[in-house]
């Protein structure tokens, strides 16, 4: 039997999701098939509407060996399994003459573990563990979690927290689940046979598609046992936000009040002595957090070291002394003895990495007016990790919609630890670049303008001009907006001062959960929504809802971000322009997704408008423009005001 050609394969699979084949989702499958076919890596630009998914799944399955996907946000991890592959699936079996099975994992935490459910979680205070439904009161918010949790854990296939709708509250999910550290293992624990982690990594081994997240690809990486089962293509999907999630995964913190939990679980389950030493090491590092002032530690002072190797040794003699003693009045005691050491270890961990000093690390104290001081040590960088562990033995396909900044890929194949493209170094895996474009028509369908005569923005103070700008844009407009800003106070700041001078309704992040916002924002044109980091890449708002989009101003980090300036400050050391390589490349991904949420649909029309000159002015601005869509460009603002009510009127000549 002839082997089914790719274009087929996909044209059954884009008939049977009800789509239209682009010419990009084409060229899309036969980079990423040749990739597969030749174990090379690729970075693929795939623009909003290109149909990127399928174009990674079809040549995937068509290739018959096990495929891991891992994706950064939620949303796309279901519309692949609850939709996607599925449809897929099913569409290529009379070609291919198989039916290929997919699976989805994730970290441990994910699911629902029946031994805390059934026996309860360790407590602080007491030794043993605690019946939580019991302490819980059954009317409370956290009862009544516990409750519909205990109901739901009899009914759920799958154990998985997202399957739960609505959702439980963080705190009554820490009840019922473990981390991969807490966990007895399914040899030792009595819900072992039934357990849905353990349930799910034996689909995933099975499985010729598995679906998981950037995070637990980290794990993967880092910490040396394989949590992924092997495999012989890799795409990562949403690839923009990677380095970002795998410096989350390498990032250590230590707050007075998880070193508190650790010396309490562990106190009752070793010798009096070796509790005591734990105690009084804890007790001399909460005085030295109490005087934390936020900041880059560039040398470790004194003090704080001196507390980091009395924490490190005590930790050390606990968790010795947890491997050897057993007390058998504790209930439970395995699982009271396996939390104790998790947290116990993880303080061992950080003290040991922030004391041994290691130029590649960054350590900062970070100040939270509620929860107080934390320390915290992350990689200066992740891209030799990555070079290491991500590429090797495998085929890598890198796509997103925002991969080429400023007009090329080597600014986020750096971060991935590639060389240029076309480099080949002895440890350097050899990639290529494809922008494979977008269906829309931008030119046609949307305009950027900058606000070049306002005032440059400030660190500090309202922007009194800025405020005008938005409000006259918004009024012509009809409501009908976006507002994208670079910090939350700036939102807030907009959002009052707004609703006193505007009759549209302006609805604010984190006054409502960010689905019922989005929700609401769709549902009324006139209506504005006003928001920080989120809102920049997770809106998917198509029509006439979202015709224009506000940036406030570039969004450069902070100058005081401990580990942006410190990884600017290594690339100037190296010979580099540390303000293009971080806080630039930093400013354009986040401009080039915020700028991706107006056009979502081919009849879609509208205006991305930057609040900030230094996009027109300074020698920057064509970097970043280069790394936004072609939009028609435009400075007039009067020209502005004049297209945006036309698309309002043309709107609302259709019923809109």
């Amino acid at each position: 039997m002839t082997k089914p050609s790719l274009p087929d394969l996909l044209h059954a699979a884009v008939t049977a999701v009800g789509g239209t084949e682009r010419p990009g989702q084409v060229a899309m499958a036969e980079a990423v098939a040749e990739a597969i076919d030749d174990t090379s890596h690729r970075l693929i630009q795939a623009g909003t509407g290109t149909g990127k998914s399928l174009g990674y799944l079809v040549p995937a399955l068509a290739h018959g060996e096990r495929v891991v996907v891992a994706t950064a946000t939620l949303a796309l991890q279901r519309q692949l399994v609850e939709r996607d592959l599925p449809r897929t699936v099913e569409a290529l079996h009379p070609l291919l003459r198989r039916r290929p099975q997919f699976a989805m994992l994730k970290g441990r935490s994910n699911y629902l573990c029946l031994h805390r459910l059934h026996e309860g979680a360790p407590q602080d205070e007491e030794e043993g563990l605690f019946d939580q439904f019991e302490a819980a009161a059954p009317t409370s918010k956290l009862g009544k979690d516990l409750l519909r949790l205990r109901d739901w854990a009899d009914e759920t296939e799958t154990g998985d927290r997202d399957d739960l709708t609505p959702g439980v509250s963080d705190k009554a999910w820490s009840q019922v689940s473990v981390s991969s550290r807490e966990c007895l293992g399914a040899t030792k624990c009595a819900y072992g046979a039934e357990c849905f982690a353990e349930a799910a990594r034996e689909r995933a081994k099975l499985a010729d598609v598995v679906v998981t997240n950037h995070a637990l690809l980290a794990i993967d990486a880092i910490e040396g046992a394989p949590v992924l089962p092997q495999h012989e293509v890799l795409i990562v999907d949403e690839a923009h936000e990677l380095v970002s999630r795998v410096t989350g995964v390498a990032t250590g913190e230590l707050t007075p009040g998880q070193v508190n939990r650790a010396v309490k679980r562990s106190a009752k389950l070793v010798d009096e002595k070796i509790a005591d030493s734990l105690q009084t090491a804890a007790e001399g590092f909460e005085r030295i957090m109490e005087l934390a002032l936020p900041g880059r530690l560039e040398v470790v002072p004194e003090d704080l070291g001196y507390a980091l190797l009395a924490l490190r040794d005590a930790a050390r003699n606990v968790i010795s002394a947890l491997g050897s003693t057993r007390d058998k009045s504790v209930h439970d005691e395995d699982a009271v003895r396996k939390q104790a050491l998790a947290a116990v270890e993880n303080i061992h961990a950080v003290a040991e990495r922030i004391t041994l000093g290691s130029e590649f690390d960054v350590v900062w104290f970070e100040r939270h007016d509620r929860f107080g001081a934390t320390l915290r040590v992350a990689p200066l960088s992740v891209s030799g990790l990555l070079r290491e562990k991500l590429f090797e033995d495998r085929s890598v396909v890198l796509t997103s919609a925002t991969l080429k900044l400023g007009g090329d890929f080597n600014g986020v194949a750096g971060s991935l630890g590639l060389s240029p493209e076309g480099v080949e170094g002895e440890d350097a895996p050899a990639w290529k670049g494809l922008d494979v474009g977008s269906p829309f028509d931008y030119p046609k369908q949307g305009i950027l303008y900058v606000a070049r005569h306002l005032a440059t923005p400030g660190r500090e103070g309202t922007r009194g001009d800025m405020m005008d700008e938005l409000a006259e844009l918004i009024e012509a407009a009809g409501g009908r907006t976006l507002g994208l800003f670079s910090s939350m106070r700036g939102a807030k700041a907009a959002a009052e001062e707004l609703r006193g001078r505007l009759d549209n309704p302006i609805l604010l992040q984190g006054e409502e959960t960010l689905g019922e916002l989005i929700k609401n924002f769709a549902a009324d044109p006139r209506t504005c929504l006003f928001g920080t980091l989120s809102l920049w890449q997770g809106v998917d708002v198509p029509g006439p809802s979202c015709q224009l989009v506000v940036m406030d101003r570039i969004p450069f980090p902070r100058p005081d971000d401990p580990l942006m300036s410190a990884r600017q400050k290594s690339v100037e050391e190296h010979g580099g322009n540390g303000f293009m390589a971080v806080a630039a490349t930093h400013a354009a991904l986040l401009m080039a997704q915020g700028a991706g949420r107006l056009v979502r649909a081919s009849g879609d029309r509208g205006v991305v408008a930057v609040l900030d000159p230094r996009l027109a002015t300074a020698r920057y601005g064509s970097f970043l423009k280069a790394s936004l869509p072609d939009f028609w460009y435009t400075t007039d603002r009067n020209q502005v005001r004049r297209s945006l009510a036309a698309i309002d009127a043309a709107a609302k000549a259709d019923g809109k």
